[in-house]
């Protein structure tokens, strides 16, 4: 009917609260990934994360020069080694730190950076070269390698109205959820019970929807079912990025077989007034960390969960006229799990006497990082998934 062929084509299954395109979705004949308990948390800091006010050389006086209104009073900073600690408002993540939970890689980049938001972001969502443009992301081709006939769409989760880039594989993509109950009660409804019963059509495309959305409700039913085994007795912060990890957490102890989640934060593009915003965000997403872990580790769950943050990159050292920072290159990222093989500051400290045009030089190429959780942590083939050999590091 004409009716169901405009429907499909034109809602992208839009619910309160939850956007689930058919496109990131393909109905297959068979089996899941793999069965491994080892799951894998990425956290996005979206707008650019400035690292050095988040992990801060408190004993280097370029520091204190290059920003003599925005650095971090040494008095003030969370001391964790001779020459770096944490920004005051990331206490709970100093805790983690103490604990030997949390790894901090420095320097991270690629080369010939890219300072455009977009353009940086699709590089670390693809993993390909700068001068690439890639289609896929590294974590859909993941999903690519790993699962042949897949049956479901919940392999890979991000938590928010739309799948991004890093979860879109040629074959296979994950899916977008925000709410499991509203997407649960949506998919209720008699229209989209009806349509999904739909199995052919003369219209091969209108047929590919019709299993489309019948494997969407299948994913919604599955994931909502698991998701009320166990719910949390952890009291969460009151914040918009502390309620999807606090989603992540209920799905992972209720013993749902995904094994790749995602969450973005944003609002780090500081270029102005960035003292208390950068504050508030690290207060964020520092509270919800922790809040996390812990609910992890009540459910014994947390050895076997990687949690990895990342921006698209950092910003310029020296301050600007604007009280805030600009759009630089090399940044930090943070590791945190129960069982890490290298934890604390794992590599050098950022060289600020050594600069390029302003900005910090990367030491430590992001496909490394990528390369080695695939291989090491998903037991996947990274070469061929990144298409490329990148440097294995040692903290799995």
């Amino acid at each position: 009917m004409s009716t169901r062929r405009d429907f499909l084509r034109q809602s992208a299954l839009a619910t309160a609260g939850t956007m689930l395109i058919p496109g990131f979705l393909k109905a297959f004949d068979g089996n899941t990934l793999l069965p491994d308990h080892k799951k894998l948390v990425v956290i996005q800091l979206s707008g650019g994360n400035d690292g050095l006010n988040t992990i801060i050389p408190y004993r280097n006086d370029l520091y204190y020069k290059m920003r003599p209104k925005l650095a971090i009073n040494s008095a003030t900073v969370l001391k964790a080694g001779d020459e770096l600690g944490f920004h005051p408002a990331l206490s709970k993540l100093n805790r983690l730190y103490d604990q030997g939970y949390l790894g901090v890689i420095n320097n991270v980049g690629y080369p010939n950076p890219d300072r455009s938001h977009f353009r940086s972001m699709d590089i670390w969502h693809t993993a390909s070269n700068s001068d690439e443009y890639w289609q896929t992301g590294w974590l859909g081709r993941y999903l690519d390698s790993q699962c042949n006939h897949c049956s479901t769409g919940h392999q890979a989760i991000e938590i928010d109205d739309v799948l991004g880039l890093a979860l879109k594989g040629g074959q296979q993509k994950g899916m977008a959820v925000r709410n499991p109950k509203k997407l649960h009660d949506t998919l209720k409804r008699d229209l989209f019970q009806q349509l999904s019963m739909q199995q052919e059509h003369d219209e091969p495309m209108v047929s590919y929807l019709y299993k489309s959305l019948a494997e969407t409700v299948s994913s919604a039913d599955y994931i909502y079912s698991k998701s009320t085994i166990a719910k949390s007795k952890v009291t969460y912060p009151d914040s918009e990025f502390a309620n999807r990890l606090k989603t992540i957490a209920q799905l992972i102890n209720s013993g749902i077989d995904t094994r790749v989640y995602y969450a973005s934060l944003s609002g780090f593009d500081t270029h102005v007034n960035q003292a208390n915003s950068h504050e508030r965000l690290l207060l964020t997403y520092g509270e919800a960390v922790d809040s996390f872990v812990t609910d992890l580790e009540q459910h014994n769950n947390f050895e076997s969960v990687m949690i990895m943050t990342f921006s698209e990159f950092g910003r310029r050292v020296v301050q600007n006229a604007s009280g805030g920072t600009d759009h630089g290159t090399a940044n930090n990222l943070l590791l945190i799990n129960k069982s890490l093989k290298q934890r604390g500051f794992i590599n050098e400290t950022p060289d600020l006497e050594k600069l390029d045009s302003g900005d910090l030089i990367h030491t430590v190429d992001f496909r490394s990082i990528y390369a080695t959780l695939l291989d090491h942590w998903l037991g996947a083939d990274a070469d061929m998934i990144l298409g490329n050999k990148f440097s294995r590091l040692g903290f799995v």
